[in-house]
């Protein structure tokens, strides 16, 4: 089921990470999730089994069973059902291990939420934060021009290499989830600041160091997520923007813009990535939200 055993508490922080860098989850459902799965792996302790490789669906029965003999509620476990599938999928998407054992466990219909989505105008505040007289300044506002105008995840984006990027064209080649290619278009305004970072900032941050990476760091690596997640904040508090903004606040925005502005959910659904477009509906509720609103507010009869 793997090919190294691994420490299940590092296991359980690298997930916490990636919920906090990547899917911009709040502090509060981080709190809650790393409840949750730390009371399964101590249930694993309890009975002996060290590594997360030799779970299998029994196990994750038992542990079921286990929390309705306590007296724990529907509610209760429920969750705790959608925070382990959501573990089991990030370590099969990790490569920690192959097979998902709670895939088979039934799961009850919850309702997606998004994260806050920023407004056009938070958009264009967030765009003027980064100081483009230095070249991190012109690195940094070149990422976020390109993360808001094609929808990326922050791991396509840090892990983008030169021969991906059409900069003629206007569109980037990603290698997205279940290693699927996708081809993402960029518009015009992002496609010249891309274009003048790499010829003019690029060279100066990378010096003589040889890297395919778009956004080279340090040694020609690509930049970390929580690097990028820092810089983001850094601008967002420049920007004066109070709600919390997280990296897939980028992404989620250029989705609900596109729908605000009539694009027909396929396209969107092509755009992010996703295999069912079930997934990309979640975005039609927040534009049919916010046109009501505007509805309410601007019509004469709203």
């Amino acid at each position: 089921m793997t090919n190294e055993p691994h420490s299940n508490d590092i296991l359980v922080d690298q997930y916490l990470n990636y919920l906090i860098v990547e899917k911009g989850l709040a502090e509060k459902t981080i709190t809650a999730y790393s409840s949750d799965i730390r009371r399964f792996i101590e249930f694993l302790n309890k009975r002996k089994i060290k590594n997360i490789s030799e779970t299998d669906t029994p196990i994750i029965l038992k542990y079921l069973i286990t929390m309705r003999d306590s007296g724990l509620s529907a509610r209760s476990r429920a969750r705790h059902i959608i925070t382990l599938r959501g573990f089991y999928k990030f370590l099969v998407q990790e490569k920690i291990i192959t097979l998902d054992p709670a895939a088979l466990v039934d799961l009850p219909k919850i309702g997606l939420k998004l994260p806050n989505v920023l407004s056009v105008s938070e958009i264009k505040l967030l765009l003027k934060a980064p100081d483009t007289r230095k070249p991190i300044g012109q690195r940094d506002l070149a990422m976020l021009e390109l993360l808001y105008a094609s929808g990326l995840r922050v791991s396509e984006l840090i892990n983008l290499k030169l021969t991906d990027i059409n900069l003629e064209a206007g569109f980037v080649r990603v290698m997205g989830k279940g290693s699927k290619e996708r081809i993402v278009p960029f518009g015009m305004v992002a496609g010249k600041q891309v274009s003048e970072y790499i010829n003019a900032a690029r060279p100066l941050l990378t010096k003589d160091l040889i890297s395919p990476y778009v956004f080279a760091a340090r040694a020609g690596k690509p930049m970390t997520r929580q690097g990028f997640w820092k810089l983001l904040k850094k601008y967002a508090r420049f920007a004066g923007i109070e709600k919390i903004v997280y990296p897939h606040s980028l992404r989620h925005s250029f989705a609900s813009h596109l729908l605000e502005g009539g694009a027909d959910l396929r396209s969107v659904q092509i755009m992010l990535g996703h295999v069912d477009i079930s997934t990309t509906q979640i975005y039609t509720h927040v534009a049919k939200e916010r046109l009501k609103k505007m509805h309410e507010k601007f019509h004469p009869r709203g």
